[in-house]
């Protein structure tokens, strides 16, 4: 039977922190969590625990137009549903597609560049189980 999630983010991040995660930020319902690619430097990992009635790990994977700018929208969003097999075997399943400009920030009207980005999501029904999945999403190849 499903746990029934503690509905405070702070208890929600402290047990995160005591598996030695490291959390990003919050957003609502959304606890991001973070990479450390240096020392000096914290990044967002592109995974989230959603907590809301139950606990559900979410993992955004993407392609970059720059990195294979002669191939079409679908063909990018083939690459990232290849990029997620290993994510499909553990159980997640695709929950969402967004195609994000990557905007100048001292000239808005230029974009830098375009992710092609897939959601994938799984349900966990422990903080623990929540826990794994999270180490798994953190684990996996985000960008093709």
């Amino acid at each position: 039977m499903p746990e029934s999630p503690p509905h405070s983010a702070n208890r929600i991040k402290a047990a995160l922190s005591e598996a030695g995660l490291e959390v990003f930020r919050t957003r609502g319902e959304e606890i991001v969590l973070a990479e450390r690619p240096r020392e000096n430097l914290i990044m967002d990992a592109g995974v989230r625990l959603r907590v809301t009635d139950a606990y559900e790990v979410r993992v955004v994977l993407r392609a970059q137009r720059a990195d294979f700018p002669n191939e079409d929208d679908a063909l990018l969003f083939e690459r990232v549903r290849r990029l997620a097999s290993p994510a499909l075997a553990g159980g997640f399943a695709e929950v969402a597609t967004s195609v994000t400009p990557i905007q100048d920030p001292s000239e808005p009207e230029r974009t830098l560049d375009t992710f092609f980005e897939i959601t994938y999501a799984k349900r966990a029904h422990s903080m623990t189980d929540a826990v794994a999945e999270v180490r798994f999403a953190l684990a996996l190849e985000k960008r093709a």
